[in-house]
């Protein structure tokens, strides 16, 4: 289905975020319709801090790897890589011409002016791309406001964003609000213990995980590891060293068929 029209169903789409081929392959094999990047995990497996700009090739090069997976790839891009809005632009439309269906931009907390023209320069050269205009005031900010909230979604939608996402925003009459002042799809970062249905009922369009799953990865690697070493039984449904190959066998076979 296309990617755009995934924001526009009875439920809100759930968006799992990979960090590596595996991941990503694993997720599409899981039934998921769509699949997001996330910067974290890629910055944390090539050992550098999240948000540092640092991962441009990296965030390329795993776009490459995993674009041909059978279901719409969206690719989250931090918030340039310290690139010009021109530059950002630039590399918008070359993740478009690799086949990628969409891409996440945050402000972190900038002159919203510089993000909206961000935002311009990517419609600019990749129209088609599903763009996901973030703002970081639920995130960033340690005394958020809604208010600030809204003024930047309501901006960066005038821009051309396709969607807007608020991260850390949770109370339900916040999220109301954000859903009622834009006429774009709303991502919501989820957050344990909500509930889809009733992130759906306030007409939220998008859920992604972030980087949670990466997270949980780790945990479960560590707490593994601390079982084995006390002796405990453990590792019993992981999946086998098999099942690990099919995913990149038949991953890769289908990427050489062309599939986006």
């Amino acid at each position: 289905m296309d990617f755009h029209a995934l924001h526009e169903g009875a439920e809100p789409l759930l968006l799992p975020n990979a960090w590596d081929f595996v991941s990503a392959a694993a997720l599409a094999e899981a039934g998921f319709a769509a699949i997001g990047t996330t910067s974290l995990g890629v910055a944390a497996v090539h050992g550098v801090p999240d948000g540092s700009g640092g991962t441009k090739d990296e965030t390329l090069d795993l776009a490459k790897k995993i674009v041909g997976l059978p279901v719409p790839i969206t690719v989250d891009v931090e918030a340039g890589f310290g690139l010009s809005p021109a530059e950002i632009g630039d590399f918008a439309a070359e993740l478009a011409d690799l086949g990628v269906a969409g891409i996440n931009i945050e402000d972190e907390l900038c002159a919203p002016e510089l993000h909206e023209q961000r935002i311009a320069a990517i419609r600019d050269r990749a129209p088609d791309l599903f763009l996901n205009a973030r703002t970081d005031t639920h995130w960033l900010d340690p005394h958020p406001t809604l208010p600030d909230a809204l003024e930047r979604a309501r901006r960066y939608a005038r821009a051309g964003a396709s969607g807007v996402f608020v991260p850390g925003i949770s109370a339900e009459g916040d999220v109301r609000a954000l859903v009622n002042a834009v006429d774009v799809p709303v991502n919501v970062l989820y957050k344990p213990g909500q509930s889809i249905e009733e992130l759906a009922a306030l007409g939220v369009a998008r859920i992604s995980t972030g980087s949670l799953l990466y997270r949980a990865a780790l945990h479960a690697a560590v707490a593994t590891a601390r079982e084995i070493r006390a002796g405990g039984a453990t590792a019993v449904d992981v999946p086998g060293y098999q099942a690990v190959q099919d995913y990149i066998i038949g991953g890769r076979r289908r990427g050489s068929g062309g599939l986006k």
